[in-house]
């Protein structure tokens, strides 16, 4: 019996305006901080935000957006 190696769906979140947002995952080869700069042309807060993760979540590597922006300290 052979094994079969699947990678993980990776799935991308950012909270806006107290919900968070799922967004698609363009290109499976990207680097997850690429595929943020690829959001930050529709989404312009990502252009000042880290990328957290990947979360183990359901078979989906789960990484968050998360924005600078109005935080002190």
């Amino acid at each position: 019996m052979a094994l079969e190696v699947k990678g993980l769906k990776r799935v991308f979140k950012m909270k806006k305006t107290g919900t968070y947002l799922v967004l698609d995952d363009p290109n499976p080869e990207m680097a997850p901080a690429d595929v943020m700069d690829f959001y930050s042309m529709t989404y312009p807060e990502l252009t000042t935000a880290n990328v957290h993760g990947p979360v183990i979540e359901e078979d989906c590597a789960v990484y968050e957006f998360k924005t600078t922006t109005g935080v002190k300290g």
